[in-house]
């Protein structure tokens, strides 16, 4: 299993905090040129940006989910601890986290931040997959 999914798997339940900040998704906003100061600022790229920091790799310092979408090398078929980036939004925006497995009924299980203002594992249809990536 890739170190930074390892990582990821450490912040599980880490949330935001109503009516305050919480501190650790801070920690992670410093990791994009953003450095937002609040948890609700959207977070799911400060996530992965933190965890591949965390395992020693560069991330995209940005935080915007599609930034994901020219780092790394491109994959065709998905395999634990890729980075994914998903379709998501109106207008369309984006979504990054970690593919952990396909979960049937053509959905995929990954873990991210941000997935109901958590750090959690959540399913996506496999339809919404804009690519999947892996560090160079």
């Amino acid at each position: 299993m890739p170190k930074w999914l390892d990582i990821a798997k450490g912040e599980l339940g880490t949330r935001e905090v109503k009516g305050g900040e919480n501190p650790r998704i801070i920690e992670y906003h410093a990791t994009t040129t953003l450095k937002a100061k609040e948890d609700e600022i959207p977070w799911c790229s400060a996530f992965v940006n933190w965890c591949m920091k965390q395992a020693g790799f560069k991330g995209t310092w940005s935080a915007a989910a599609r930034s994901w979408l020219t780092w790394g090398t491109g994959i065709q078929k998905p395999v634990p601890g890729c980075v994914v980036i998903l379709r998501r939004g109106d207008p369309p925006t984006g979504h990054v986290c970690f593919f952990v497995r396909e979960a049937g009924n053509g959905l995929i299980e990954c873990l991210g931040g941000n997935q109901s203002d958590q750090v959690k594992y959540s399913n996506y249809p496999s339809t919404d997959v804009l690519g999947y990536r892996w560090p160079i």
